[in-house]
Protein backbone atom coordinates (compact mmCIF):
# COMPACT_ATOMS: atom_id res chain seq x y z
CA UNK A 1 0.00 0.00 0.00
CA UNK A 2 2.78 2.42 0.92
CA UNK A 3 4.59 1.57 -2.29
CA UNK A 4 1.46 2.21 -4.34
CA UNK A 5 0.81 5.51 -2.58
CA UNK A 6 4.40 6.64 -3.13
CA UNK A 7 4.19 5.62 -6.78
CA UNK A 8 0.94 7.52 -7.28
CA UNK A 9 2.42 10.59 -5.64
CA UNK A 10 5.32 10.48 -8.06
CA UNK A 11 2.91 10.27 -11.01
CA UNK A 12 0.81 13.07 -9.55
CA UNK A 13 3.88 15.26 -9.13
CA UNK A 14 5.02 14.64 -12.69
CA UNK A 15 1.53 15.43 -13.94
CA UNK A 16 1.47 18.71 -12.03
CA UNK A 17 4.87 19.68 -13.40
CA UNK A 18 3.66 19.06 -16.97
CA UNK A 19 0.49 21.08 -16.34
CA UNK A 20 2.56 23.91 -14.86
CA UNK A 21 4.86 23.95 -17.90
CA UNK A 22 1.88 24.05 -20.26
CA UNK A 23 0.25 26.83 -18.22
CA UNK A 24 3.43 28.94 -18.28
CA UNK A 25 3.77 28.41 -22.04
CA UNK A 26 0.16 29.49 -22.62
CA UNK A 27 0.67 32.59 -20.46
CA UNK A 28 3.83 33.53 -22.37
CA UNK A 29 2.06 33.15 -25.72
CA UNK A 30 -0.91 35.14 -24.48
CA UNK A 31 1.41 37.86 -23.28
CA UNK A 32 3.12 38.03 -26.67
CA UNK A 33 -0.21 38.43 -28.48
CA UNK A 34 -1.50 40.97 -25.98
CA UNK A 35 1.74 42.96 -26.31
CA UNK A 36 1.53 42.74 -30.10
CA UNK A 37 -2.11 43.84 -30.16
CA UNK A 38 -1.37 46.65 -27.73
CA UNK A 39 1.42 47.91 -29.96
CA UNK A 40 -0.82 47.70 -33.02
CA UNK A 41 -3.62 49.52 -31.23
CA UNK A 42 -1.18 52.18 -30.03
CA UNK A 43 0.07 52.65 -33.58
CA UNK A 44 -3.42 52.83 -35.04
CA UNK A 45 -4.75 55.13 -32.35
CA UNK A 46 -1.78 57.44 -32.89
CA UNK A 47 -2.87 58.16 -36.46
CA UNK A 48 -5.03 61.00 -35.18
CA UNK A 49 -2.98 62.02 -32.16
CA UNK A 50 -1.71 65.59 -32.03
CA UNK A 51 1.87 64.27 -32.10
CA UNK A 52 1.28 61.82 -34.94
CA UNK A 53 3.12 61.80 -38.26
CA UNK A 54 1.59 59.76 -41.07
CA UNK A 55 2.50 58.99 -44.67
CA UNK A 56 -0.43 59.22 -47.06
CA UNK A 57 0.12 57.51 -50.42
CA UNK A 58 -1.15 60.14 -52.86
CA UNK A 59 -3.26 58.30 -55.45
CA UNK A 60 -1.47 55.18 -54.23
CA UNK A 61 2.22 54.71 -54.96
CA UNK A 62 1.72 56.98 -57.95
CA UNK A 63 5.40 57.70 -58.63
CA UNK A 64 6.05 54.03 -59.34
CA UNK A 65 2.69 52.69 -60.58
CA UNK A 66 -0.32 54.07 -62.50
CA UNK A 67 -2.23 56.35 -60.17
CA UNK A 68 -5.58 55.31 -58.73
CA UNK A 69 -5.29 51.66 -59.75
CA UNK A 70 -5.41 48.55 -57.60
CA UNK A 71 -1.74 47.99 -58.47
CA UNK A 72 -0.82 51.43 -57.16
CA UNK A 73 -2.74 50.95 -53.92
CA UNK A 74 -1.27 47.50 -53.33
CA UNK A 75 2.23 48.82 -53.86
CA UNK A 76 1.62 51.59 -51.34
CA UNK A 77 0.40 49.03 -48.82
CA UNK A 78 3.44 46.85 -49.46
CA UNK A 79 5.63 49.89 -48.71
CA UNK A 80 3.83 50.39 -45.39
CA UNK A 81 2.03 53.65 -46.14
CA UNK A 82 -0.28 54.68 -43.32
CA UNK A 83 -3.08 55.54 -45.76
CA UNK A 84 -3.96 55.09 -49.40
CA UNK A 85 -5.52 58.25 -50.81
CA UNK A 86 -8.51 57.90 -53.11
CA UNK A 87 -10.03 60.70 -55.20
CA UNK A 88 -13.71 60.06 -55.86
CA UNK A 89 -15.56 60.87 -59.04
CA UNK A 90 -19.06 59.72 -59.96
CA UNK A 91 -20.05 58.21 -63.29
CA UNK A 92 -23.15 59.16 -65.25
CA UNK A 93 -24.94 56.14 -63.81
CA UNK A 94 -24.06 57.06 -60.23
CA UNK A 95 -21.11 54.76 -59.49
CA UNK A 96 -18.21 56.03 -57.37
CA UNK A 97 -14.84 55.47 -59.03
CA UNK A 98 -11.24 56.29 -58.12
CA UNK A 99 -10.17 59.05 -60.49
CA UNK A 100 -8.50 62.41 -60.00
CA UNK A 101 -9.20 64.48 -63.10
CA UNK A 102 -12.69 65.38 -64.22
CA UNK A 103 -11.75 64.05 -67.67
CA UNK A 104 -10.16 60.71 -68.61
CA UNK A 105 -7.80 62.20 -71.20
CA UNK A 106 -4.57 62.34 -69.16
CA UNK A 107 -4.49 58.86 -67.64
CA UNK A 108 -6.39 56.65 -70.10
CA UNK A 109 -6.61 56.01 -73.83
CA UNK A 110 -10.02 57.66 -73.94
CA UNK A 111 -11.41 61.17 -73.82
CA UNK A 112 -14.34 62.91 -72.20
CA UNK A 113 -15.64 63.71 -68.75
CA UNK A 114 -16.01 61.02 -66.13
CA UNK A 115 -19.40 62.42 -65.11
CA UNK A 116 -20.66 62.00 -68.68
CA UNK A 117 -19.58 58.37 -69.00
CA UNK A 118 -21.40 55.24 -67.87
CA UNK A 119 -19.35 52.79 -65.82
CA UNK A 120 -19.45 50.22 -68.64
CA UNK A 121 -17.78 52.71 -70.99
CA UNK A 122 -15.23 53.76 -68.38
CA UNK A 123 -14.33 50.11 -67.82
CA UNK A 124 -13.31 49.74 -71.47
CA UNK A 125 -10.46 52.21 -71.03
CA UNK A 126 -6.77 51.41 -70.54
CA UNK A 127 -5.64 53.28 -67.43
CA UNK A 128 -2.09 51.94 -67.29
CA UNK A 129 -0.30 52.11 -70.64
CA UNK A 130 0.20 55.88 -70.33
CA UNK A 131 2.33 55.25 -67.24
CA UNK A 132 4.65 52.89 -69.13
CA UNK A 133 5.03 55.45 -71.90
CA UNK A 134 5.93 58.24 -69.48
CA UNK A 135 8.11 56.14 -67.16
CA UNK A 136 10.37 53.91 -69.28
CA UNK A 137 12.43 52.96 -66.22
CA UNK A 138 9.34 51.61 -64.41
CA UNK A 139 7.59 49.75 -67.23
CA UNK A 140 5.57 46.68 -66.31
CA UNK A 141 3.53 44.58 -68.73
CA UNK A 142 0.85 44.15 -66.07
CA UNK A 143 0.02 47.86 -66.32
CA UNK A 144 -1.14 47.51 -69.91
CA UNK A 145 -4.92 47.49 -70.00
CA UNK A 146 -5.32 47.96 -66.26
CA UNK A 147 -8.75 49.33 -65.47
CA UNK A 148 -10.28 52.19 -63.51
CA UNK A 149 -11.46 50.73 -60.18
CA UNK A 150 -14.76 51.46 -58.51
CA UNK A 151 -14.69 52.30 -54.83
CA UNK A 152 -16.53 49.07 -54.16
CA UNK A 153 -13.83 47.10 -55.97
CA UNK A 154 -11.21 48.78 -53.80
CA UNK A 155 -13.06 47.88 -50.62
CA UNK A 156 -13.54 44.32 -51.88
CA UNK A 157 -9.84 43.99 -52.65
CA UNK A 158 -8.43 45.48 -49.44
CA UNK A 159 -11.19 45.43 -46.83
CA UNK A 160 -9.91 46.68 -43.48
CA UNK A 161 -6.28 45.71 -44.22
CA UNK A 162 -5.43 49.32 -44.97
CA UNK A 163 -6.48 52.82 -43.94
CA UNK A 164 -8.38 54.97 -46.40
CA UNK A 165 -8.02 58.70 -47.01
CA UNK A 166 -10.88 59.59 -49.36
CA UNK A 167 -11.54 62.88 -51.15
CA UNK A 168 -14.91 63.92 -52.51
CA UNK A 169 -14.23 65.61 -55.86
CA UNK A 170 -16.70 68.07 -57.36
CA UNK A 171 -19.44 67.05 -54.93
CA UNK A 172 -21.54 70.04 -55.99
CA UNK A 173 -21.84 68.43 -59.45
CA UNK A 174 -22.44 64.92 -58.14
CA UNK A 175 -25.65 64.78 -56.15
CA UNK A 176 -25.73 61.97 -53.64
CA UNK A 177 -21.96 61.41 -53.57
CA UNK A 178 -21.76 61.68 -49.79
CA UNK A 179 -24.71 59.35 -49.19
CA UNK A 180 -23.34 56.76 -51.63
CA UNK A 181 -19.92 56.93 -50.00
CA UNK A 182 -21.28 56.45 -46.50
CA UNK A 183 -23.50 53.56 -47.62
CA UNK A 184 -20.49 51.75 -49.10
CA UNK A 185 -18.39 52.37 -45.99
CA UNK A 186 -21.17 50.92 -43.89
CA UNK A 187 -21.74 47.99 -46.25
CA UNK A 188 -18.09 46.97 -46.02
CA UNK A 189 -17.91 47.34 -42.24
CA UNK A 190 -15.55 50.30 -42.33
CA UNK A 191 -17.57 52.35 -39.86
CA UNK A 192 -17.57 49.74 -37.11
CA UNK A 193 -16.77 51.08 -33.64
CA UNK A 194 -14.37 48.17 -33.12
CA UNK A 195 -12.05 49.52 -35.83
CA UNK A 196 -9.21 51.87 -34.87
CA UNK A 197 -10.03 55.55 -35.05
CA UNK A 198 -8.78 56.89 -38.35
CA UNK A 199 -9.43 53.72 -40.36
CA UNK A 200 -11.20 56.07 -42.78
CA UNK A 201 -10.59 59.80 -43.16
CA UNK A 202 -12.57 61.93 -45.60
CA UNK A 203 -11.26 65.17 -47.05
CA UNK A 204 -12.62 67.79 -49.44
CA UNK A 205 -12.13 71.34 -50.60
CA UNK A 206 -15.91 71.62 -50.22
CA UNK A 207 -16.97 72.57 -46.71
CA UNK A 208 -20.56 71.79 -47.69
CA UNK A 209 -19.60 68.23 -48.62
CA UNK A 210 -17.78 67.70 -45.33
CA UNK A 211 -20.67 69.16 -43.35
CA UNK A 212 -23.08 66.85 -45.18
CA UNK A 213 -20.94 63.85 -44.17
CA UNK A 214 -20.69 65.18 -40.61
CA UNK A 215 -24.49 65.18 -40.43
CA UNK A 216 -24.60 61.59 -41.64
CA UNK A 217 -21.91 60.43 -39.19
CA UNK A 218 -20.38 62.85 -36.71
CA UNK A 219 -17.72 60.32 -35.66
CA UNK A 220 -15.85 60.01 -38.95
CA UNK A 221 -12.70 62.19 -39.08
CA UNK A 222 -12.83 64.96 -41.68
CA UNK A 223 -10.08 67.11 -43.17
CA UNK A 224 -10.77 70.52 -44.69
CA UNK A 225 -8.56 71.05 -47.72
CA UNK A 226 -7.46 74.61 -48.39
CA UNK A 227 -6.27 76.08 -51.66
CA UNK A 228 -4.70 79.32 -50.46
CA UNK A 229 -2.32 80.60 -53.10
CA UNK A 230 -0.29 82.59 -50.60
CA UNK A 231 1.24 81.70 -47.27
CA UNK A 232 -1.22 83.38 -44.94
CA UNK A 233 -2.27 82.04 -41.57
CA UNK A 234 -6.07 81.80 -41.31
CA UNK A 235 -7.70 83.76 -38.52
CA UNK A 236 -8.57 82.03 -35.22
CA UNK A 237 -12.21 82.44 -36.23
CA UNK A 238 -11.59 80.50 -39.46
CA UNK A 239 -9.82 77.73 -37.59
CA UNK A 240 -12.73 77.62 -35.15
CA UNK A 241 -15.19 77.21 -38.04
CA UNK A 242 -13.16 74.26 -39.32
CA UNK A 243 -13.17 72.73 -35.84
CA UNK A 244 -16.97 72.56 -35.88
CA UNK A 245 -16.83 69.61 -38.30
CA UNK A 246 -13.19 68.74 -39.06
CA UNK A 247 -10.28 67.29 -37.12
CA UNK A 248 -7.66 68.87 -39.34
CA UNK A 249 -6.68 70.74 -42.46
CA UNK A 250 -4.88 69.78 -45.65
CA UNK A 251 -2.53 72.43 -47.00
CA UNK A 252 -0.05 72.73 -49.85
CA UNK A 253 3.34 72.33 -48.16
CA UNK A 254 4.73 75.47 -49.77
CA UNK A 255 1.97 77.50 -48.10
CA UNK A 256 2.56 76.28 -44.57
CA UNK A 257 5.60 77.37 -42.62
CA UNK A 258 6.39 76.57 -39.00
CA UNK A 259 4.22 79.42 -37.70
CA UNK A 260 1.26 78.30 -39.81
CA UNK A 261 1.52 74.73 -38.53
CA UNK A 262 1.85 75.93 -34.93
CA UNK A 263 -1.22 78.16 -35.23
CA UNK A 264 -3.36 75.37 -36.67
CA UNK A 265 -2.26 72.91 -33.99
CA UNK A 266 -2.85 75.51 -31.29
CA UNK A 267 -6.42 75.69 -32.59
CA UNK A 268 -6.71 71.94 -32.12
CA UNK A 269 -6.37 70.92 -35.77
CA UNK A 270 -4.15 68.29 -37.34
CA UNK A 271 -2.03 69.48 -40.28
CA UNK A 272 -1.51 67.22 -43.30
CA UNK A 273 0.59 68.71 -46.11
CA UNK A 274 0.59 67.95 -49.84
CA UNK A 275 2.45 66.81 -51.95
CA UNK A 276 5.96 66.03 -50.67
CA UNK A 277 8.30 63.72 -52.58
CA UNK A 278 11.68 64.78 -51.19
CA UNK A 279 12.97 63.24 -47.97
CA UNK A 280 14.75 66.41 -46.83
CA UNK A 281 11.56 68.45 -47.27
CA UNK A 282 9.59 65.86 -45.35
CA UNK A 283 12.12 65.88 -42.51
CA UNK A 284 11.85 69.66 -42.25
CA UNK A 285 8.05 69.63 -42.18
CA UNK A 286 8.03 66.87 -39.60
CA UNK A 287 10.42 68.87 -37.40
CA UNK A 288 8.02 71.83 -37.69
CA UNK A 289 5.24 69.73 -36.19
CA UNK A 290 3.28 68.64 -39.26
CA UNK A 291 1.09 65.60 -38.57
CA UNK A 292 1.66 63.99 -41.95
CA UNK A 293 2.38 64.40 -45.63
CA UNK A 294 0.83 63.23 -48.86
CA UNK A 295 3.45 61.76 -51.14
CA UNK A 296 3.60 60.29 -54.62
CA UNK A 297 6.88 58.60 -53.79
CA UNK A 298 6.37 56.52 -50.68
CA UNK A 299 9.65 54.78 -51.50
CA UNK A 300 11.62 58.04 -51.20
CA UNK A 301 10.14 59.28 -47.92
CA UNK A 302 9.40 55.99 -46.18
CA UNK A 303 12.17 56.46 -43.62
CA UNK A 304 10.18 59.32 -42.05
CA UNK A 305 8.00 56.76 -40.26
Amino acid sequence: MLFNLHFNNINYGDHMKKMLIILVAVMILAGVYIFKDANQNDRHSSLLDEDSFVLIAHRGASAIAPEHTLASYQMAMDMDADFIEIDLQMTKDGVLVAFHDDTVDRTTDGSGKVAEMALADLKKLDAGSWFNAENPDRVKDEYIGIGVPTLEEIFTAFGDRTNYYIETKQPDKNDGMEENLMELLDQYGLLEESLPEGKVIIQSFSADSLKAIHKLDDEIPLIQLTDDLEQEIPSPETFELYREYAVGIGVGYRNADEAYIAAAKEAGLLVHLFVVDELAEGEKLKSWGANGIFTNDIEAVGSLK
